[in-house]
This record gives C-alpha cells, sequence and structure tokens, in this order.
C-alpha cells in the first residue's frame, strides 16, 4: 500500500496481470492507485474476452483495450452492473491518416502500379483519378470518422457524415443518420467505412449497395470486415462494377492464404495494421489516464459503452 496516508482516499484500481510499464504509471497519473481486484472499484483489460476475470461487485468501471467490443458482446461478458468504457476515439489520428492513405493509394492509381514488373504507363494513367468533386461519404462518424472528415478537408471534395443521430459533424458539407443511409448510394463516388460492427451494421456493404455504386468508387474499410459482404465484394470487383477495395480489415480475419480478395483487380490490403503498435500503447495510456482521472472525481467517463447500442 502506498506511504502516503491521502492515497488511502484514492480509488483503487487493479489491471491485468503481467503490466506493461506505462499501465500503473497511467492510472498514477490519474489520481488512482493499482492494487489487487478483490480490493478494486475499477479494473483495466488488456486482452481479449476470454481472459476478463470475474469480477467482484464493488469492481464499478472496466476499461477495454479496443475501439470495438463486438466480440465482448459475443462472448456475454458485459454486464449492467457497472460502467464499460472502450477505447473508441483513442486511435483516431492513426487510423483516419491511414483511411486517407488507402482512399490517396486507390484513386491515384497507386495500387495498380504497385503491381506492375514492366513500364505500362497507359495502364496506371488510366485508373488515376483525384479527390477534388468527387462525394465522399464516411460511414461512421465516431471520433475515428469525424478526423477523416477534418483530413479530407484541403481536397475540395464533398464530404457527407454518417451518424447515428444525424447530427451536423463539423467539417462535413452534409451529416445524414444512419436511418437514412440507403438514400446516399447512388449520390457518392468514394466510401469511408469507420463504424461500430453491430447487429445492425453486419454485411451494411452487400451485392445490392454495390450495385448502386460507381464505376470508380473505391470503399475504404478501417473498421471491421463483417460490414462489407466479401463474397459480394468479390464479385463486383471481378465484374468492374466498382473500382476497388482498400481494406485493413477483412471478413474472415485473417484473410487465408489463397482467398480471392489476394488476387482480385483492385484490391489493396493492409492486416489490421492501422493502429500501429507504439502508437496505439501511447493512445491507450493517453485514455487510461484521462478515465482515471474522471473515474476519481466522479465525472463522465469518455468511450462509455451503450450496451442495448452494441457500442
Amino acid at each position: 500500500m502506498p506511504d502516503n496516508p491521502e492515497a488511502n482516499d484514492r480509488p483503487v484500481i487493479a489491471v491485468s496481470d503481467s503490466p506493461p510499464a506505462w499501465l500503473p504509471e497511467a492510472i498514477s497519473a490519474g489520481g488512482c492507485q493499482v492494487g489487487p481486484l478483490a480490493d478494486a472499484d475499477g479494473y483495466v483489460h488488456l486482452t481479449g474476452p476470454a481472459s476478463l476475470p470475474h469480477l467482484p461487485a464493488r469492481v464499478r468501471w472496466v476499461q477495454l483495450p479496443a475501439a470495438g467490443i463486438e466480440t465482448y458482446l459475443a462472448d456475454g461478458r458485459l454486464d449492467d452492473r457497472r460502467v464499460w468504457t472502450s477505447a473508441a476515439g483513442a486511435y483516431s489520428e492513426t487510423v483516419a491518416e491511414h483511411a486517407v492513405g488507402l482512399l490517396l493509394a486507390g484513386v491515384r492509381g497507386l495500387v495498380v502500379a504497385a503491381g506492375l514488373r514492366t513500364w505500362r504507363g497507359k495502364a496506371v494513367a488510366d485508373t488515376v483519378s483525384g479527390l477534388a468533386d468527387t462525394t465522399i461519404a464516411v460511414v461512421g462518424a465516431g471520433g475515428i470518422g469525424r478526423r477523416v472528415v477534418e483530413m479530407l478537408a484541403p481536397y475540395r471534395a464533398t464530404v457527407i457524415a454518417v451518424n447515428r443521430s444525424g447530427r451536423d459533424v463539423p467539417g462535413a458539407d452534409r451529416t445524414v443518420a444512419a436511418a437514412d443511409l440507403d438514400e446516399l448510394w447512388d449520390q457518392v463516388d468514394h466510401v469511408v467505412i469507420a463504424a461500430p460492427q453491430t447487429s445492425h451494421t453486419v454485411r451494411l456493404i452487400d451485392a445490392a449497395v454495390l450495385a448502386r455504386l460507381r464505376p470508380r468508387t473505391w470503399i475504404v474499410n478501417v473498421a471491421r470486415g463483417g460490414l462489407i459482404d466479401t463474397d459480394a465484394l468479390v464479385d463486383a470487383l471481378a465484374g468492374g462494377r466498382i473500382a476497388g477495395a482498400a481494406l485493413d480489415v477483412t471478413d474472415p480475419e485473417p484473410l487465408p492464404d489463397g482467398h480471392p480478395l489476394w488476387t482480385t483487380p483492385g484490391v489493396l490490403i493492409t492486416p489490421h495494421a492501422a493502429n500501429p503498435r507504439a502508437g496505439l500503447e501511447a493512445a491507450l495510456a493517453d485514455r487510461v489516464r484521462d478515465n482515471a482521472t474522471r473515474f476519481a472525481s466522479g465525472r463522465d467517463l469518455i468511450g462509455r459503452i451503450d450496451l442495448t447500442a452494441g457500442y
């Protein structure tokens, strides 16, 4: 126990076994103290749902390490007896940057150029376009999506943000409620997917949607692979109905060797690499510190999970 008597007034936060050095430092910087789970007011979990321990009733807050929490929901580990927080928004900078990079790689012909083994200037030039005067839908305007909207500002594109509420997203030319998303597919040139995976968003991009998109459309997915019907995507790409797909996530994931996505023209795959480990740890440390500070002072926590909504 800490030698400082005032430490007794600080909330006790338990941590996963063998925590990295930054975790207790972040908890302490947030005005809490690290202690055993039996005495804990809160708990910070760093791995998957299978290793989540039995939590005493006195634990009032649990911080999870990921932005997407569908595996925890599927495992039935989240309950309404305490507050659960995800890392939603914590990784927005690096993931949004990756999303814009993927989109540029598609529209600027880099995907085609990367596969060349001989000089074929016309083959690349025929695939090159730009973002100016195009319409881009950012589906899922949470932390990542909002940052994508901000990063697209210099490219002179019309950006449509899609969120659950339909409330205006700063920087977007237009904001549309998720319930009205079906009206958009005929109006957009490119799609960036940054939405959580829930029962309402699984296979959001299916054969019917792909049939309505434009031949020059690039789809970028930095959310979860299950938001796209993979078989329908392969068919649309093979048939030339859309220009391409740049995917940091896939369904299935990891994508098996020999899967058609690896060899389908117009596909760029980065293996869930939008959030590099060094950046992930720094961002998660900031989130733990910020939420520990809020927990200690009784304020609302960042990234609070809505169990009904699924994120």
